[in-house]
């Protein structure tokens, strides 16, 4: 794929280019977006598919609850978090296509490697290997779809973008169930994991890199040092605050969701395959309603008021906290799918917005690094904590009253860092018209 717009359709030219989205067409963008979804897709797959492996993974290695949060949290966060910034600066100032490209491999790969593990510990640490790899995926492809769309659309681009989360997610869960229930767990790692060996071809030849061209590319001589790049960002208190309210999101939605699927199999008494295909289908109806209408309304809105970016999330937040309340105290499953159904809504409505929060205000040369301090905050607290304080907290309250109400407790109680996360939003659109640069 060149890395320019074809010649017959009318745009500036090479060398008068304004900004970057100029140089594709309509067409040109839905295909880059397509590549990036679709790596973004097999990022969540392997990342997520941890969840309903959890239980047949117990069983093998015979873990607490406790230990497989670690397995499905910090093993897989800590140096996710950590190589995040790092990446960004490169991707900041480097070729982007190179990185994903890269990092998709690395990934693919330590996947496979979780199946071939013969205990926890080595499991552990190919999950690390995971985490390195997936560094790679989000900021620069983020910092790529805000090249390749113009402000008054990017909410949509984005929103369809992050969709790849909730379908990652239902991909791991659904198939990673099947493959689990038919042909055991190591066989659900081989499967997803091999895929994305051939879509590193894809991606290697079919995105564009705008920094190719002379007027696009990042001067040697305007790179901001990483301290001031920190200290830009860092003295907004908008970005603050999204920052903060991030990571309270992360800690309950890629953190103590995870448990989910076990949750099913325990209280409701579901096989692997059911829970999979049960939370899976529901998590993916409510994303594509919640990301695609979350980006439409978003752009609307912020057309008249940029600071309903942060104000629409954070009332979104606050009003999932009853329904996810509702569907883990439900009493049967057709209640407790409704409730997931109607809460998953404004789960990933909130994701787009909260987004074009923090791009709104990062400024154009920093966009990579805004995203990876983002996950590196969200996912180290969040992603890295949020398994182990559920685990934790399903295995205390299961001296009381068992594993299955025990595990009912412990997603009780983390579902109220809602209410936080959704203050931080609100607090934020107070200031992002004053914060923002691009």
């Amino acid at each position: 794929m060149n890395d320019v717009a074809p010649a017959e359709r009318p745009a500036p030219s090479l060398a008068s280019a304004a900004k970057s989205w100029d140089l594709y067409s309509g067409r040109q963008r839905s295909v880059f977006l397509l590549v990036l979804f679709l790596v973004g897709t097999s990022n969540y797959v392997d990342r997520n598919i941890i969840g309903v492996l959890l239980e047949p993974i117990k069983q093998e290695f015979d873990v607490s609850d406790t230990m497989l949060g670690l397995l499905s949290g910090i093993s897989f966060a800590l140096f996710y978090a950590t190589l995040g910034i790092p990446v960004a600066r490169w991707a900041d100032r480097g070729d982007r296509r190179f990185i994903i490209t890269i990092s998709l491999t690395v990934w693919s790969l330590m996947t496979v490697l979780c199946g071939m593990a013969q205990n926890f510990w080595q499991l552990a640490l190919a999950r690390v290997g995971v985490g390195m790899g997936e560094a790679g995926a989000i900021p620069p492809a983020q910092s790529l779809i805000a090249d390749y769309y113009p402000p008054d659309s990017r909410s949509k681009a984005i929103g369809a973008y992050m969709m790849c989360s909730m379908a990652g997610y239902v991909i791991g869960l659904v198939a990673g169930g099947w493959i689990a229930q038919h042909y055991g767990w190591r066989a659900a790692f081989f499967i997803v994991g091999l895929p994305g060996l051939l879509l590193a071809l894809t991606t290697r030849f079919l995105l564009a890199e705008p920094r190719h061209l002379p007027q696009f590319a990042i001067r040697v001589q305007s790179q901001e040092p990483v301290t001031a790049t920190f200290r830009a960002l860092f003295e907004k208190p908008s970005y603050r605050n999204v920052i903060g309210a991030m990571v309270l999101y992360f800690l309950m939605a890629y953190g103590a969701l995870l448990f989910t699927s076990s949750f099913m199999i325990r209280v409701h008494g579901l096989s692997i395959s059911e829970a999979g295909a049960l939370f899976g289908g529901l998590s993916a109806a409510g994303a594509i309603v919640g990301n695609i209408g979350g980006g439409i309304i978003t752009d609307y809105l912020a057309k008249r008021d940029i600071a309903w970016t942060a104000r629409l999330p954070g009332w979104g937040l606050i009003l999932a906290l009853p329904l996810y309340e509702m569907a883990f105290m439900a009493p049967n499953i057709p209640i407790m799918a409704g409730a997931l159904f109607l809460a998953s809504i404004f789960l990933t409505g909130v994701i787009p917005p909260m987004f074009s929060a923090l791009h709104a205000v990062c400024g154009s040369s920093r966009r990579a690094m805004a995203v990876a301090i983002a996950f590196f905050f969200a996912n180290l607290i969040g992603l890295g904590l949020g398994p182990l304080i559920a685990g934790s907290l399903s295995d205390w309250f299961a001296q009381s009253y068992g594993p299955a109400d025990g595990l009912r407790y412990a997603l009780m109680t983390v579902m109220f860092t809602f209410i936080p996360s959704g203050i931080l939003m609100l607090h934020a659109a107070r200031t992002l018209r004053v914060d923002m640069e691009d």
